[in-house]
């Protein structure tokens, strides 16, 4: 399927409005897009069911976050916007995690068994994508939400890296400051 109304580099939001497709705005929904690709391949390399579940559930959130962004602020009535439930839910989850996880002393090295090493590269992309959101929610209004939820979900990328290695039997491997000086 193509529509060739983006081939002068233009796009449109959920309503009339075009954008310069690398504009602050798309470029946020760009990498949740994106983050959301890179747990598609997370979850097809995942033999447990709870990941697989946990993955699916968050893809549907980030398709509503992904629409949420790419809708003006004030149309509220087009889409289900991210809210502060969805935020809780992470968070919900997350300390889910922790009551199975060992303490976290020190740094660790992402990596790991392959499904570990990559909700590491799902972690990042999830930044990114929080620092995009940032960028487009100083340029425009955009629902604040956002914000606090990609924050959380990457946290919770790293916690489930963390168990996936756990049930992979893998150790973590501590991360060790260069402290010599080199001349």
């Amino acid at each position: 399927m193509y529509t060739r109304k983006g081939d002068k580099g233009e796009t449109s939001l959920h309503g009339s409005r075009r954008l310069a497709k690398d504009s602050p705005r798309v470029e946020a929904y760009g990498s949740i897009d994106e983050l959301n690709s890179t747990l598609g391949i997370a979850g097809s390399m995942s033999t447990t069911s709870t990941i697989k579940a946990a993955l699916e559930e968050i893809q549907g959130l980030l398709f509503r976050a992904g629409a949420d962004s790419a809708t003006e602020h004030g149309d509220a009535a087009r889409v289900r916007r991210i809210s502060s439930s969805d935020t809780l839910r992470i968070e919900e989850m997350t300390d889910e995690l922790l009551t199975q996880l060992p303490p976290l002393k020190n740094f660790i090295l992402p990596g790991g068994s392959p499904l570990g090493a990559h909700l590491q590269l799902c972690r990042a992309v999830c930044r990114r994508a929080e620092r995009r959101m940032l960028t487009a929610s100083r340029a425009e209004k955009m629902n604040p939400e956002l914000l606090p939820f990609l924050n959380r979900l990457s946290s919770y990328l790293f916690n489930l890296s963390r168990w996936a290695n756990l049930k992979a039997r893998q150790t973590e491997k501590v991360w060790k400051a260069d402290l010599t000086t080199r001349g």
